[in-house]
C-alpha cells in the first residue's frame, strides 16, 4: 500500500464527521449559548428590534449573495410569501421579542423561558391533528408547571412585560416553526436567507413603529456584539446547524434546546455577573425535564 493511500489529506480530514460533527455541535452549543449575553451587550446602544433588524439584513444579505454565487436557484413568488410569513414569527416575533425582554430581564433567565419553545410546538401540532401521546401530555404538564414556576421567580416576576414578551417569543417561534412544515419554503440554506431577508423587513416596520432609531455613538462594545450576532450567532453557528442536521440523527442535531439555557446560565454568571439562584436552576429543570420527554417521546414515535 503506498503512502498516499495511507495519508489522510488536510482538506479529507477537515470534512471526516468523525471531527466535523463534535466541531459543528460544539459551535452550536457554545455560540447559540452565547447570544442572549450578546443581545445584552449590543443592547447598551442599540434599540431592540432594530439591533435584530440590523442583525439579519446584514447576515441575510450575506448568505443570500454566497448561495446566489453557488447557484442556489431564486425562491419563487409563493416561497417569498411563506418565507416572509414564517420569518415574522420566527425571527422578527421570536428573536425580536427576545431583544426586547432582554432590556430588563437577564440573559440567562431569557434563554430558560425561550427553551419552553418545545412545549408550545407541541400543542400548535394538535392544530394539525398531531396530538399529544400520553408521555408527551406528561412533558407537556411538566413543563408548563415549569415555564409558571418561572414567571413566578424574581428573575421574571419584577419585570411583567418581559415575562409577556418571552413567552410571547416562544409561542411565535413555536407557531412558525409548525405552519412551516406544511407549506412550500425555499429550498435548503436559501429558506434561511430569504427568512432573514424578509424578517429584517418586518423588525425595520416594527422599529419604526416603536420610534426606534439608530444610536448616533454606539459603544464600541455593543457594535462588536452586533457584529458576533451577524457573523457567528447567525451565518457560523446555523451553517454548523445545517451540516448536524443532514449528518446525524435530528434528537442529536437538536441537542442544542437543552444545551443553549445551561451555557447561556454559565456566561451570564461568569461575564456578565448575573445572579442566578438555586431556585432558578430548580426552575431551568423542570423546563428542560418536560421537553427532553416530549424530544424522546416524538424520536420514538418517528
Amino acid at each position: 500500500m503506498s503512502d498516499t493511500a495511507c495519508t489522510a489529506t488536510p482538506s479529507s480530514t477537515f470534512t471526516d464527521p468523525r471531527w466535523m460533527v463534535p466541531i459543528s455541535l460544539l459551535s452550536m452549543y457554545i455560540i447559540w449559548g452565547s447570544t442572549y449575553l450578546g443581545i445584552r451587550y449590543a443592547l447598551a446602544s442599540y434599540p431592540p428590534f432594530l439591533l435584530a433588524a440590523i442583525r439579519f439584513a446584514i447576515a441575510g444579505v450575506l448568505l443570500f449573495a454566497v448561495l446566489r454565487l453557488r447557484g442556489f436557484a431564486l425562491p419563487t413568488a409563493r416561497q417569498w410569501r411563506n418565507a416572509a410569513i414564517v420569518g415574522t414569527l420566527l425571527l422578527a416575533g421570536g428573536n425580536g421579542l427576545v431583544c426586547f425582554a432582554e432590556q430588563t430581564v437577564s440573559s440567562g433567565i431569557a434563554a430558560v423561558a425561550v427553551a419552553s419553545m418545545p412545549l408550545f410546538a407541541a400543542v400548535f401540532a394538535g392544530l394539525y391533528g398531531e396530538w399529544p401521546s400520553r408521555g408527551e401530555t406528561v412533558g407537556l404538564l411538566l413543563g408548563f408547571v415549569g415555564v409558571v414556576v418561572l414567571n413566578l421567580g424574581a428573575g421574571l416576576s419584577g419585570s411583567p412585560l418581559g415575562a409577556v414578551a418571552l413567552i410571547g417569543a416562544a409561542m411565535a417561534w413555536a407557531f412558525g416553526s409548525v405552519w412551516s412544515k406544511k407549506q412550500d419554503m425555499p429550498a435548503g440554506p436559501m429558506n434561511t436567507a430569504a427568512q432573514m431577508l424578509c424578517a429584517s423587513v418586518s423588525l425595520t416596520v416594527i422599529a419604526l413603529l416603536h420610534g426606534e432609531r439608530l444610536p448616533a455613538h454606539p459603544q464600541a462594545s455593543a457594535t462588536a456584539a452586533l457584529a458576533y450576532l451577524i457573523v457567528f450567532g447567525s451565518i457560523v453557528a446555523f451553517s454548523a446547524y445545517l451540516y448536524v442536521l443532514k449528518t446525524v440523527r435530528p434528537a442529536l442535531a437538536t441537542s442544542y434546546a437543552y444545551v443553549n439555557p445551561p451555557v447561556a446560565v454559565l456566561f451570564g454568571v461568569a461575564v456578565a455577573g448575573e445572579h442566578v439562584g438555586p431556585f432558578d436552576l430548580a426552575r431551568m429543570a423542570i423546563i428542560l425535564v418536560g421537553v427532553g420527554i416530549i424530544t424522546m417521546m416524538r424520536t420514538r414515535k418517528a
